[in-house]
């Protein structure tokens, strides 16, 4: 049996989805400064998937995220584990933040920290986890 179509979703999708993925990089951004991070992040980008996987199904979805779930999550492990041993290079223990200074013309001092780093690490293993449940639950034929 083919599930219905929702109107209202697939018209409203597009804007949706992409408003959702903004509000992901928001709350990535400024996790250290406020309520987010890389968990929170990469939570609320999965939800723009989703969106797309209930709308429009399993190929729709996978071609949204242009990779397959396990180069995210590669990605994302490879980037968390070198950003928490490079307190190990410095001789410090594993994890230890550090913080760059930049003088960027326009911003001014900008202060970039290692933090950061290891949340996109954590978004980008969040993502694929998501993508990687939703992959699994995708029952169209031909699906990988």
């Amino acid at each position: 049996m083919k599930p219905r179509r929702s109107l209202v979703l697939e018209s409203s999708l597009a804007a949706l989805a992409r408003a959702v993925l903004l509000l992901s990089l928001f709350l990535l951004f400024s996790g250290h400064n406020a309520p987010g991070g890389g968990f929170v992040g990469g939570l609320t980008a999965s939800a723009a998937f989703v969106l797309v996987f209930v709308a429009h199904g399993g190929r729709a979805m996978r071609n949204a995220a242009r990779f397959r779930p396990t180069t995210y999550l590669g990605t994302g492990l490879v980037v968390a584990g070198l950003t928490g041993a490079a307190g190990l290079v410095t001789g410090n223990p594993f994890l230890t933040g550090g913080v760059a200074e930049f003088d960027l013309p326009l911003l001014g001092t900008i202060n970039a920290t290692s933090a950061l780093v290891f949340d996109v690490g954590v978004y980008l293993v969040v993502v694929g986890l998501m993508l990687g449940v939703l992959t699994a639950f995708d029952l169209e034929e031909g699906s990988p």
